[in-house]
C-alpha cells in the first residue's frame, strides 16, 4: 500500500503532521498500525489527554484506535478547504470502515481498529454516525434552535461516549444516557469556546432562535461585536452545557473505578473550559478561551492523589 493508495490532496495527506508517506508500503502489520495511532493520540493537541497514565495499560491502544478514527474523520471534514473534497475524502473513508467490518483493513487506522472492534463487539453505528455528522458540517452552517443543536450532537458527539462505553464493557441504555449529557456538554464547551474559529468557516452553533431572544444578530456575531447581549447570550448557554455536566457526572459512580476517573476527568476538563469562559466575562470573541498547560496539570493532580487514596 503506497502513499498513491489515498486519494488525499496535498493538505489532507500530511494530516496531524504525519505523512503518509512515512507508512508501511504494504497493509501494515498490527504492531505497525497500534504504533501510528498512538503517536497520533499523544501527539496532537486536544483540551485535554486522550490516553491519560489512569487509565488500565490493556485499555490504552484501544483508545488510541478510536481516537485516531475520530481524528482523521475530523481532519478530512475541516483541512482541505473545499467542500466536494471533503465530502469525497469522506466517502473514502466510509468505505475504508466498511472494508474494516468485511475484514480486509489496508489503512493503519483500520488496522488497528479491526482489533479493537473485534474484541469489544463494537457496531459499526457509532462510527457511521459520526461521518454522518461531519457531512452534516459541510452543509449545514446554521442551527435554527437548541434542539436543532442537540440533533447534531447526536451524531457528532455522543458516538464517542458510547464507543468508550463498549470498550469498558457496558452496553445498557441508562450509562448511554449519561454519557450522551456529557458528551453532548464536551460538544457545546467546544463550541463556545471556538465561536470565532468556527466564524472563519462561515458556521454559527449558537442557535438562531437564542440570539434572537437576547437581540444579537449575525452582523453583530461576525463583527464581533463584545457588549451586554453577548455577554447575556453566552452565559445562558454556558449554563446549558454546565447542566449537561452535572447529569453526565452520574455516570462515574456506575462505571469501574479503574475508569471512572478517566471519564471524570473528561468531564471536569470541560467544566473548566466554561470556568475560563466565565472568567473572561464570558467574552470568548476577543480572546479564545483555552486551558493552559499548568489548568491541565493542575487537573491531573488532582485526580492522580484521588486516584491513589481513592
Amino acid at each position: 500500500m503506497t502513499s498513491s493508495s489515498f486519494p488525499l490532496p496535498v493538505a489532507a495527506r500530511r494530516l496531524n503532521g504525519l505523512a503518509l508517506e512515512a507508512l508501511p508500503g504494504e497493509t501494515p502489520t498490527l504492531d505497525e498500525a497500534l504504533t501510528y495511532c498512538r503517536t497520533l493520540a499523544t501527539t496532537h493537541y486536544e483540551n485535554f489527554t486522550v490516553v491519560s497514565f489512569f487509565l488500565p495499560r490493556p485499555l490504552r491502544s484501544h483508545f488510541c484506535a478510536l481516537y485516531a478514527y475520530c481524528r482523521w474523520s475530523d481532519d478530512l471534514a475541516d483541512e482541505t478547504g473545499d467542500t466536494q473534497t471533503s465530502l469525497d475524502l469522506l466517502n473514502w473513508w466510509e468505505n475504508e470502515l466498511l472494508s474494516c467490518y468485511a475484514g480486509h483493513p489496508r489503512h493503519p487506522v483500520f488496522v488497528a481498529l479491526e482489533d479493537t472492534v473485534c474484541r469489544f463487539d463494537i457496531p459499526i453505528a457509532p462510527f457511521r454516525d459520526l461521518l454522518a455528522a461531519f457531512r452534516q458540517d459541510q452543509k449545514v452552517r446554521r442551527y435554527k434552535c437548541y434542539d436543532d443543536l442537540l440533533a447534531y450532537c447526536r451524531c457528532s458527539a455522543n458516538p464517542v461516549g458510547r464507543l468508550v462505553l463498549y470498550l469498558c464493557g457496558y452496553r445498557d441504555e441508562e450509562r448511554q444516557r449519561l454519557s450522551d449529557a456529557t458528551c453532548t456538554a464536551l460538544q457545546l464547551a467546544n463550541f463556545w469556546q471556538d465561536v470565532t474559529v468556527d466564524l472563519k468557516k462561515d458556521r454559527i452553533y449558537i442557535p438562531l432562535e437564542d440570539m434572537d431572544r437576547f437581540g444579537y444578530s449575525e452582523a453583530d456575531l461576525f463583527d464581533r461585536r463584545f457588549d451586554d447581549r453577548f455577554a447575556a447570550l453566552m452565559k445562558f448557554e454556558v449554563e446549558r452545557a454546565r447542566a449537561l455536566f452535572r447529569t453526565g457526572f452520574d455516570l462515574c459512580p456506575l462505571v469501574d473505578r479503574h475508569v471512572r476517573l478517566d471519564i471524570e476527568l473528561f468531564g471536569r476538563g470541560g467544566v473548566a473550559v466554561l470556568d475560563r469562559i466565565s472568567r473572561q466575562g464570558y467574552d470568548v470573541l476577543s480572546r479564545r478561551p483555552s486551558l493552559s498547560k499548568t489548568d491541565k496539570l493542575g487537573l491531573t493532580l488532582q485526580y492522580a492523589v484521588k486516584r491513589f487514596i481513592g
